[in-house]
């Protein structure tokens, strides 16, 4: 049995766009290029290409909790074109967007909450990393997704410790939202 409780922060990064596979319904046929990872309880960064993804879905399966930020409705999608396991509904996991939705009202970007809660964001978006990988600018892309796992990291662990986050509203206002990211999220399936 571990005594450290095994927190697994994710992102990953697609092969094509939602335009390409025929609107967002399609999110499985998006295909994954890279997918990263840090978990907690080995204190590493994991980096899986297409090849490896199922080394990924495993990684996440045997989590004590998983940490995102959109992954319920974007990740785990995309990652249902690699396996049959509905992770939204058996894998442990905080949605970090969803979670602030609930509080706010409507949807937040990762960049809006880094930016006021740390005072930096992400490095570029997903269409550049799309844009990268048909350049062949593979390391670019890995890069990149490990960034916004740490900064996703970094997010989660300032709540957690805080009880609250900050975002940019769409007037460029600095706002605090109250968060319950403690130690009670552990085992908390997606609903």
């Amino acid at each position: 049995m571990r005594d450290v409780m095994d927190i697994v922060y994710f992102d990953l990064e697609t092969q094509r766009t939602a335009n390409d596979v025929g609107g967002w319904d399609k999110k499985a046929a998006m295909g994954m290029t890279v997918g990263a990872t840090y978990s907690s309880g080995r204190d590493r960064y994991f980096v899986y290409g297409e090849e490896r993804v199922h080394e990924l879905v495993e990684q996440l399966r045997c989590a004590d909790l998983v940490v995102g930020y959109n992954v319920l409705n974007f990740d785990y999608e995309v990652l249902m074109g690699y396996t049959v396991m509905d992770l939204a509904h058996s894998v442990p996991t905080l949605d970090l967007m969803v979670e602030l939705e609930k509080i706010i009202g409507h949807r937040i970007g990762l960049d809006a909450v880094a930016q006021a809660t740390l005072g930096c964001g992400k490095t570029a978006d997903g269409l550049d990393a799309i844009k990268w990988w048909r350049e062949g600018r593979r390391l670019d892309v890995a890069r990149y997704c490990c960034f916004d796992v740490k900064v996703t990291r970094m997010v989660h662990e300032y709540g957690r410790a805080c009880g609250h986050v900050f975002y940019h509203d769409r007037m460029g206002g600095r706002r605090r939202v109250d968060v319950d990211w403690g130690e009670t999220t552990r085992g908390k399936a997606a609903a």
